[in-house]
């Protein structure tokens, strides 16, 4: 009983986070099983699918087996457009937030360019980088680009003017402020904006896909569309679902690791 009692508080939260999808599942079902008709497919014919996919030996057709070709190919642009847009967000983003003139001459256009969804800026990416993976990327860019930017400007500036002044009073001024106190004080936003960059990354690659590129989650998602092959499309959906929520997981755990000093993030 003592053991029951022990384990429980760790089950608990297991158990609740899989009731829903479960009941999700339970819905799913008993909806389209047993009906030829409906044009959404069964959880076990996108079970055999996603095997299939996986492995192969069950279809035998032109996507049996090539599920890690097109997962290689959309996290290497995930990651890619991920990464230009931490190498140019986090340093531009400090700026704004610490140089006033910079602020004035930069952050309007930025905030004016920043609704602008990223389904339009398709026919200027395919027009500027041709049909193929750099437009893909560019893509990708552009969605993590803005929540680590604004998050980043959101951090610096919440900076307590005081450690400013400590800082200087202990002989740390100019540039050595970016390293030991902007970018410390600023980490939790900073992370904030990182899992919300990496999160639209995913989010955006089916889009980014759609620019000519043969090998993708979302290359494979519109061409099955495209042949009516729903079973498929739900496949790219649970795939990109799961390795989204994976890439979170990292950046939660590099972040727990950073920030174990904050008390909203120990």
């Amino acid at each position: 009983m003592a053991k029951a009692t022990a384990w429980w508080p760790r089950l608990r939260p297991v158990l609740l986070a899989l009731a829903f999808p479960i009941a999700l599942l339970a819905i799913w079902h008993f909806s389209t099983a047993g009906r030829p008709s409906s044009l959404i497919p069964p959880p076990t014919d996108v079970w055999l699918e996603l095997r299939d996919l996986a492995v192969g030996g069950i279809n035998d057709d032109a996507y049996s087996g090539t599920l890690y070709v097109h997962l290689l190919a959309s996290v290497s642009r995930v990651y890619g457009g991920f990464a230009l847009a931490v190498l140019v967000a986090l340093p531009l983003g400090m700026l704004i937030g610490r140089v006033p003139l910079i602020r004035q001459t930069v952050d309007p256009t930025l905030q004016i360019l920043r609704p602008v969804p990223v389904t339009a800026w398709l026919p200027l990416a395919m027009i500027i980088f041709g049909l193929g993976p750099r437009s893909a990327v560019f893509l990708v860019f552009l969605g993590a680009f803005y929540p680590i930017l604004v998050n980043t400007i959101f951090g610096v500036r919440s900076v307590e003017p005081r450690l400013f002044e400590a800082a200087s009073m202990l002989g740390c001024t100019g540039p050595a402020q970016f390293f030991r106190i902007v970018l410390p004080a600023a980490l939790p936003s900073i992370f904030t904006g990182l899992r919300l960059g990496l999160g639209f990354a995913w989010v955006v690659i089916v889009v980014g896909e759609m620019t000519g590129v043969q090998t993708g989650l979302g290359a494979i998602i519109m061409e099955a569309r495209q042949l009516s092959r729903t079973e498929i499309v739900i496949c790219g959906m649970i795939v990109i679902g799961v390795f989204g929520f994976l890439s979170d997981q990292l950046v939660m755990l590099i972040g727990r690791r950073l920030l174990a000093w904050s008390p909203s993030h120990g």
